[in-house]
C-alpha cells in the first residue's frame, strides 16, 4: 500500500519528466501539467481575490507566465510550489491594487454585470438551517471577510494558504520565497489581528 509521501514523490518525478518534455517544445506535456494543477490554482485565485472573474483572469495569467518562463525552471522546487508562487504573487499584486483603491473584498460581479455580496452566494447546506441561523451565519461570515480585508495582503495570503488551503508553513515559505520563521511571525500577527477584530462579534 503506497503512502502519501510515495505518491508525492512519484508525482514529482512525473512532473520532472513532463517539464523536461515541455521545455523541449512538447505542448501536450505542458497541457498535462496544467490539467494536474489547474483546479487547485483556480480554487486558490478565486478564494484569495474573492472574485470569480478576477480569480479566472489571474489563474489564466499564472499558467501563461509559467508557459513563457518554463525554459528558466531550474528544478530547485516542485512545479506545484512554482505555479503556486506565480499565482500568489499575482494575487498579492491584485490585492495591493484593490487595497490602494479602498476596494471592498466582499463584492463580486455576476455575468449580467450586477454586483453581489460574495457571501450571499455561500448557501447554508445544513439540515437544520433556519432563516435566523442563516442570518447569524451570514453576519459572521461577513465579519470574517471584512476582518481578512483589513489584514495586509501578505498577512491575508499567509493566513489563507495555511488555514483555507491546508498548506504546511514550510510550503507557504517556499511559495513566498521566505523563511519558515518569517511565515510563522506573519501568521501570528494575522491571527492576533483577526482575534481582536472578531472578539466583538461573539
Amino acid at each position: 500500500m503506497s503512502t502519501a509521501g510515495e505518491n508525492r514523490s512519484s508525482r514529482r518525478i512525473d512532473d520532472v519528466r513532463l517539464i523536461r518534455a515541455a521545455q523541449q517544445g512538447d505542448a501536450a506535456a505542458f497541457e498535462q501539467l496544467v490539467r494536474q494543477y489547474d483546479r487547485a490554482v483556480l480554487r486558490l485565485t478565486v478564494h484569495l481575490t474573492g472574485s470569480e472573474e478576477d480569480g479566472q483572469d489571474i489563474y489564466q495569467e499564472a499558467f501563461l507566465r509559467a508557459y513563457i518562463h518554463l525554459a528558466r525552471f531550474r528544478f530547485e522546487c516542485s512545479f506545484y510550489t512554482w505555479i503556486y508562487r506565480i499565482a500568489t504573487n499575482l494575487c498579492l499584486d491584485h490585492l495591493r491594487r484593490k487595497r490602494a483603491r479602498g476596494y471592498e473584498f466582499t463584492i463580486t460581479n455576476s455575468p449580467d454585470g450586477e454586483e453581489h455580496q460574495l457571501l450571499d452566494r455561500i448557501p447554508d447546506q445544513s439540515i437544520n438551517a433556519s432563516p435566523e441561523r442563516n442570518l447569524t451565519g451570514r453576519i459572521l461570515r461577513e465579519h470574517i471577510v471584512r476582518a481578512l480585508g483589513n489584514l495586509s495582503p501578505r498577512e491575508r495570503m499567509v493566513f489563507e494558504l495555511k488555514h483555507y488551503h491546508g498548506l504546511q508553513l514550510r510550503t507557504v515559505a517556499g511559495i513566498l520565497k521566505t523563511t519558515e520563521g518569517t511565515v510563522k511571525n506573519i501568521l501570528f500577527r494575522a491571527t492576533h489581528k483577526l482575534r481582536l477584530q472578531l472578539s466583538e462579534v461573539r
